[in-house]
């Protein structure tokens, strides 16, 4: 893989809430490295996926979808997060859906404008389409909008031209040897991605306001033979929030740490013992300290 021709270089994926980059970035790596939901805000960290093939190696960089940068410490910290994503990288794919676009769209489009690197436009979400012709006049929008390097319409969802976005990639790559060894799939360790898991499953099974108030915060992390045991702590912003969380006699919280349990089997294909707490820290998603604290902060 070091002689000519081999491409490697990083790809930042960028796009409004909720516009499905994380369900593309994981079909393109082939394996969940970044938690989804259908609700916005759920990515909250710079996570590497990667994907290296017999000539090329593409690490694709997942980003918090691109809001205003304004309001509690940890929407700021987001927002900084998704704009820095794009510096240092050798292209950008920028995300919105079949639907057209909308006017949160227009930060990603400022944003790419001022890129010299090239800017490939991801159109998501085909599958909801009932034809296909009604693709060439968001396609034709799009063209007049920014000289994009290429429009790719695709399902992250289902996988459908996925395969198209991945062939044109490397062309736009330096010619180098690969960046991070051929086996890895992500720069995130296994003690993080139990907290992403823990926080998915807050994600899928709560109401509005209680997801967007937790963090999660790994206690324990030790992997024995053939088991995993870890312990965590479910932070909240108020003592109404803690005792939705926990639930009647606890069921909700035991809901929570079962479906975490069995999407940690999965993925590491050995038994899992989890102990979730809850707790309480006032304003935590508004305090530098805590933030910091909780592993929000610009590496």
């Amino acid at each position: 893989m070091t002689a000519g021709g081999f491409r490697s270089g990083l790809v930042t994926i960028l796009g409004r809430p909720n516009v499905g980059k994380s369900t593309l970035l994981n079909r393109l790596v082939g394996e969940k490295v970044s938690i989804v939901s259908r609700r916005p805000q759920t990515t909250r960290h710079r996570v590497l996926g990667i994907r290296t093939t017999e000539t090329a190696q593409i690490v694709y960089v997942d980003t918090p979808g691109l809001h205003p940068p304004e309001g509690r410490q940890l929407n700021r910290y987001l927002a900084r997060l998704a704009r820095g994503s794009v510096e240092g990288v050798d292209a950008v794919v920028l995300m919105i859906t079949a639907d057209g676009w909308r006017r949160e769209d227009e930060l990603g489009l400022d944003v790419v404008r001022k890129l010299t690197v090239p800017v490939l436009l991801v159109i998501n979400k085909i599958d909801r389409l009932k034809g296909r012709a009604a693709l060439l006049p968001l396609i034709e929008e799009s063209a007049r909008r920014m000289a994009f390097a290429e429009i790719v319409p695709l399902s992250a969802r289902t996988g459908d031209n996925v395969e198209a976005l991945e062939r044109v990639l490397p062309k736009y790559l330096p010619e180098q040897p690969p960046i991070y060894p051929v086996t890895q799939r992500t720069d995130k360790s296994e003690r993080f991605q139990a907290a992403e898991i823990v926080r998915e499953q807050v994600y899928a099974l709560y109401g509005q306001e209680v997801p967007h108030a937790t963090a999660v915060e790994i206690d324990r992390y030790r992997r024995g033979k053939g088991r995993l045991d870890i312990a965590a702590t479910l932070w909240v912003e108020k003592e109404g929030q803690k005792a939705i969380l926990i639930g009647a006699r606890g069921e909700r919280l035991k809901q929570v740490g079962m479906r975490a349990r069995q999407a940690l089997e999965r993925m590491h294909g050995v038994k899992v013992n989890i102990e979730l707490w809850v707790k309480v820290r006032k304003g935590w998603s508004d305090d530098v300290q805590a933030l910091r604290r909780l592993g929000y902060h610009e590496e």
